[in-house]
């Protein structure tokens, strides 16, 4: 069980960040009818509250409040459990994303993400990949044709646009971790956050040493990400203009306010992800060796100053997000399709395939299959010569170092010589253990050799004579 102190630690973070999940969403809905509202020339929100700032949280107790219509013949649980899936999806990604440097204090080094996961994303990637069931479900339930569709649309979109999305991400994941001092290909997020400090250039995406190509892999990312998210120009799901408000049709109120506090969170996620794979993270774009005199690494202005750039990148990519809503028209479906499958999935094929070859001619000492496998050949195999300083194949049993086999016997003259002895195994057996080759840790015993005379030469192409 882990310190009561780590204990604290980890519901202090748990609160924060739900608190702050919760409190940005309404601020990114103000956001992004204000940006919309410039780029249309009107005013946007600006009667409740400062500027407009309590609009959406008036907005959502309204929604609260509201009365809460089910139609007759729907599919209750699912119809109730769909929403309540998109949002426990959306707000448990965000357990295993860094959001600032490690904090060190009173002895303690607290790193800030919930949960360090060693699979963290492999954890992103399942997680997200469930957010599909509950658009299904949603749509499925409701017994609407229209919600059907949408739920459909929906389904076919998100698998499609994965795996370019998965690859994406492993080619970014490759040119992050090249740096890893393990020489491993890191799934931790932590980690793969820790490879990129040192600047700009050190970050997945400007990373010069692969030509650039993790900005490449950025931006495929980033449309995978916003085809994941049903955001704008890909949000065929709810088309108004064909499917009413496709899988969200027959649901209002709080049911519908879930829904779309899921899709918010995932533009958190999904902008999170892509700061930390290939943006550095919560690092600045200059050396934090020159800050170190101010703010060294695990003081509390270092943690201040690691949260100050995060939250700026954050802010910079839902920028980016509502101006793709602004400027550019929902597309034909089948263009969707094909962009996804036809473009996106051989570009970031041939991204990782282009990496995998510069990693191998030009990072020999941390070859691509030990960036895919996170083991080199020393770690899953043992060795087949002496095992000097006794390190065993199996960590939790002692080995002695390897038996070397007996010599070969000499031959005849114009005869063969002997099979040499075959050598022990080095680790995982305790010293003195018997082996083929002999007792582990003693010298092998001498073989006889053979005689001449009682073991005549054969004649070249010929038997030996006196016998048949």
């Amino acid at each position: 069980m882990p310190p009561l102190d780590q204990l604290i630690a980890a519901v202090i973070k748990i609160v924060l960040v739900l608190g702050f999940i919760l409190t940005a969403v309404p601020m990114i809905v103000w956001l992004e009818r204000k940006v919309i509202a410039d780029f249309q020339a009107r005013v946007g929100p600006s009667r409740v509250g400062p500027f407009g700032l309590l609009q959406s949280f008036a907005d959502g107790i309204k929604l609260v409040m509201k009365e809460s219509i089910v139609p007759r013949d729907v599919d209750h649980l699912l119809y109730f459990a769909a929403p309540a899936a998109v949002i426990v999806a959306a707000l448990s990604v965000i357990a295993v994303i860094p959001f600032g440097g490690d904090l060190n204090f009173n002895g303690q080094t607290y790193p800030l993400v919930i949960a360090d996961l060693p699979i963290a994303v492999l954890f992103i990637l399942a997680l997200t990949s469930l957010g599909v069931y509950g658009i299904v479900l949603a749509g499925w339930s409701s017994n609407n044709k229209y919600s059907l569709l949408g739920g459909l649309r929906s389904a076919a979109q998100m698998l499609s646009y994965e795996l370019p999305l998965g690859l994406s991400l492993v080619a970014g994941l490759m040119i992050a971790s090249h740096k890893d001092p393990a020489g491993i290909f890191s799934l931790s997020l932590r980690q793969i956050v820790a490879n990129q400090d040192g600047g700009l250039f050190t970050w997945a995406a400007f990373d010069w040493r692969f030509g650039f190509l993790g900005l490449i892999a950025l931006i495929a990312f980033f449309i995978c990400g916003v085809a994941e998210t049903n955001r704008a120009p890909f949000d065929l799901a709810e088309a108004e203009t064909e499917l009413v408000a496709g899988f969200l049709t027959e649901y209002g109120g709080l049911k519908w306010a879930m829904f779309f506090l899921g899709e918010y969170a995932a533009m958190l996620n999904v902008s999170a992800i892509a700061i930390a794979v290939f943006l550095g993270g919560w690092h600045s774009p200059y050396p934090e060796s020159w800050i170190a005199f101010v703010a060294p690494p695990g003081s509390i202005p270092y943690v201040l100053h690691s949260l100050l750039w995060f939250g700026l990148k954050i802010f910079a990519v839902l920028i980016f997000y509502i101006h793709l809503r602004a400027s550019l028209p929902r597309i034909r479906y089948d263009r969707l399709m094909s962009f996804g499958w036809k473009t996106l999935m051989p570009v970031t094929l041939g991204l990782v395939l282009v990496i995998a070859c510069i990693l191998t001619a030009f990072h020999q000492q941390k070859p691509p299959a030990v960036l895919l496998t996170g083991y080199s050949a020393s770690q899953t195999f043992p060795s087949a010569g002496p095992n000097p300083g006794g390190q065993p194949f199996n960590p939790a049993m002692p080995g002695g170092p390897a038996d070397m086999g007996g010599p070969g016997g000499p031959g005849g003259p114009g005869g063969m010589g002997g099979p040499g002895g075959m050598g022990g195994l080095g680790g995982g057996l305790p010293p003195g253990a018997v082996t083929p080759g002999g007792p582990i840790g003693t010298p092998p015993a001498p073989r006889a050799t053979p005689s001449p005379s009682t073991t005549p030469a054969a004649p070249r192409g010929g038997v030996i004579p006196g016998q048949n």
